[in-house]
């Protein structure tokens, strides 16, 4: 299937499924994340924070774990630059001002900038994702730009409330794929 057919039928599917499965999923996707990923300290792990108004994964319990068993993992989440249209990256602390951006995504307004090569694991938000690593997202890059700024060894793991489609049939060059996805019933790993 096609990316933009694709992103289509994925965002229509996310949007109506009721809020109280979207958090079940999320809780399950948190444990296998958990059970699947082995942590140590002096990890930066990125994390988005979710559109709430799209269904996304709740990342909240994920991020709420690495901070009471994981203390000395770094968490870092996203801002938006719409001006220069990439991502920069923020250490989300407890102290952190969050404001909405007009996607519905919080943004902390307080926190210590990070560089891409400081990031050891990368949570992708997906709408997608295929049986070889290939995901749709919203469709504007800022993923994958902020991708190809990291270091080779980044761990690059999806988080998705579906189970793979079969193929993507339109991958851009410029995409990246990922290492990994972690889904409600388990984990999907690039061979």
């Amino acid at each position: 299937m096609q990316k933009a057919e694709l992103r289509k039928l994925m965002l229509r599917q996310r949007r109506a499924l009721p809020a109280d499965e979207v958090q079940r999923r999320s809780e399950e996707i948190t444990d296998q994340f958990f059970a699947n990923f082995p942590l140590r300290a002096g990890l930066t792990v990125h994390v988005f924070l979710p559109i709430v108004k799209n269904n996304e994964v709740n990342t909240w319990p994920l991020i709420e774990r690495l901070r009471l068993e994981h203390p000395e993992v770094r968490v870092a989440v996203p801002v938006t630059d719409v001006e220069q249209n990439i991502l920069t990256h923020h250490h989300l602390t407890d102290d952190a001002i969050l404001i909405e951006n007009p996607w519905g995504i919080p943004e902390p307004q307080n926190a210590q900038h990070i560089l891409a090569p400081e990031v050891d694991i990368v949570l992708i938000p997906l709408l997608a994702f295929d049986s070889v690593g290939h995901r749709v997202g919203y469709g504007k890059g800022f993923y994958d730009r902020f991708l190809a700024d990291c270091r080779p060894d980044v761990l690059k793991v999806g988080l998705s409330l579906e189970p793979p489609v079969e193929t993507i049939a339109d991958p851009n060059p410029f995409d990246v794929p990922l290492d990994g996805v972690v889904m409600p019933d388990g984990v999907w790993r690039k061979n």
